[in-house]
């Protein structure tokens, strides 16, 4: 309602009456030109009213939504299903254009309006989270690792001679799916054991950037979040290894917005040497749904040849997502969510430490991973080859999701590459271990719920072990592999090493 329509409504209600609601109208506007004005994630939330109305708003600018639209192409915003219509919020356009993501859509302003929006508060966000001299980003309604596909795909036209990307192992498929999808070859470059940490080669990088040419490497592909015992790689060293080589650097940042460490990592890299874009998960780091990322960087110009790099338009619903999350939260909530999730981290890490050790067991020290834990199976791993996933098999079908249990010379082949020691990122670590980690909306009744299953776990499959050694040491009763499986916690086995992989 405009002020004609209060004016007309004060002839049928008091005009008091009216002008009280005409100011509460207000405030609610106020909140959406400050947002346009500004183009900054607000410091406090707002409630779902405002949002639904600035929603609104946007969505009858677009043409599907105008009284007297007559459309007659091929692509007219028509929706069959009433509901599906509802739960867009009648945004059915989608956004970009044929030749760029980011593009304005003629028909489509009120879409259009929202992509842009979107992309600032989610620059506003990062630069919140730590990463200060980011220069330009936006939403691509792909997850990680198809972003980090287009980002190769890219820098294809940008280097006509290059074959080569090289990777600091991280035991992650999609990652590594990445690179053959863009159609390079990738370098993997094993870690190398500090304490209990796998660490970024520095060397190897470097020797192998000598070996192959910098002619002929398309990028260095780093990675900051990971599982423990891997930590996040040596992102100042490779950055300025790229610098002094001309080689572009491309990170993988999944889950490391909610992290400061990983974010720091990141800023420091672009201050000392050369990182080209990082690529962030949405549902890890905003908790949305699955089905977008942002892609960021330090170089304007280059994030906006990405972005063309895109084809065709793009669906809007990763950025409704992440815009409706962002306003309800504000920065405010962002931050204390953030702050949560460090406390959350401090929390799991004495609870695992306290159970590991009462069952001779200890928790990795990995001081340079900001967000996954790792304990030792070594007990387990000692009495039966089987014992480690017996265990991921228990949690899993008592409903633990996320923890990883990663047994001793798994060997497992991703697009024709063949790794040994599969989900430990080296070919041989010293010991099984199992993961778990402080992600972004963890609350304590989590933790505290996952060591009580995981300690009733760990005495079953103890006990179970006890059992097997009387019975074999007695030789009463065989007891074998094939026995085992028949037992109602390894009917899911298969299942549970599928999901952690």
């Amino acid at each position: 309602m405009n002020r004609e329509s209060f004016a007309a409504g004060e002839r049928l209600v008091s005009p008091a009456y009216v002008r009280q609601g005409c100011e509460a109208r207000r405030s609610h506007e106020h909140l959406i030109r400050l947002l346009l004005e500004k183009g900054k994630c607000p410091e406090n939330g707002w409630d779902e009213s405002t949002l639904e109305l600035f929603l609104h708003e946007l969505a009858i600018m677009d043409s599907n939504n105008f009284l007297g639209n007559c459309g007659v192409g091929e692509r007219e915003g028509r929706v069959a299903s009433a509901l599906v219509a509802r739960r867009h919020y009648r945004f059915i356009h989608g956004i970009g254009r044929s030749g760029d993501i980011s593009a304005v859509q003629p028909k489509a302003a009120g879409s259009s309006l929202l992509n842009k929006i979107t992309n600032s508060l989610v620059l506003d966000i990062i630069k919140l989270a730590g990463v200060h001299t980011v220069a330009n980003c936006f939403v691509v309604p792909m997850a990680t690792g198809m972003s980090l596909t287009l980002c190769f795909l890219t820098l294809r036209h940008k280097r006509p001679k290059a074959k080569y990307i090289i990777w600091p192992r991280i035991d992650q498929k999609s990652c590594f799916k990445s690179m053959i999808t863009a159609g390079f070859e990738p370098v993997v470059i094993e870690n190398v054991l500090e304490g209990d940490e796998l660490r970024t080669d520095l060397k190897a990088v470097e020797a192998k950037v000598q070996e192959l040419g910098p002619d002929y490497i398309l990028c260095i592909h780093s990675t900051t979040s990971c599982f423990a015992p891997r930590v996040p790689d040596r992102l100042e060293e490779l950055a300025v290894i790229c610098a002094n080589y001309g080689i572009p650097h491309i990170v993988n940042n999944a889950y490391g917005v909610q992290s400061s460490k990983c974010m720091h990592l990141i800023q420091q890299g672009a201050r000392v040497g050369r990182i080209d874009a990082f690529v962030q998960s949405l549902d890890k780091n905003f908790m949305v749904p699955v089905g977008g990322a942002i892609i960021a960087g330090f170089n304007d110009s280059f994030i906006q040849e990405i972005s063309k790099m895109y084809p065709g338009r793009a669906s809007a619903s990763p950025s409704l997502d992440v815009l409706i999350t962002l306003l309800s939260l504000g920065s405010n909530g962002y931050k204390k969510l953030l702050k949560e999730r460090k406390e959350m981290f401090s929390y799991l890490s004495n609870q695992i430490k306290k159970l590991s050790e009462a069952y001779n067991e200890r928790l990795l020290h990995t001081p340079h991973n900001p967000i996954s834990l790792a304990m030792t199976l070594k007990t387990l791993d000692e009495h039966h080859d089987q014992a480690v996933t017996q265990l991921g098999s228990m949690l899993f079908t008592r409903q633990v999701s996320g923890a990883r249990v990663v047994p001793l010379g798994s060997v497992q082949t991703v697009s024709g590459y063949t790794f040994r020691g599969f989900m430990s990122h080296t070919n041989n670590y010293p010991c099984a271990y199992l993961n778990a980690a402080s992600a972004i909306g963890m609350k304590m009744q989590d933790v505290d719920l996952f060591i009580k299953r995981l300690d009733k776990c760990l005495k079953a499959v103890r006990k179970e072990q006890s059992k097997e050694s009387d019975d074999n040491y007695d030789k009463t009763e065989d007891v074998d592999i094939e026995e085992m499986a028949l037992k109602p916690d390894n009917v899911l086995l298969d299942t549970y090493q599928d999901a952690s992989s």
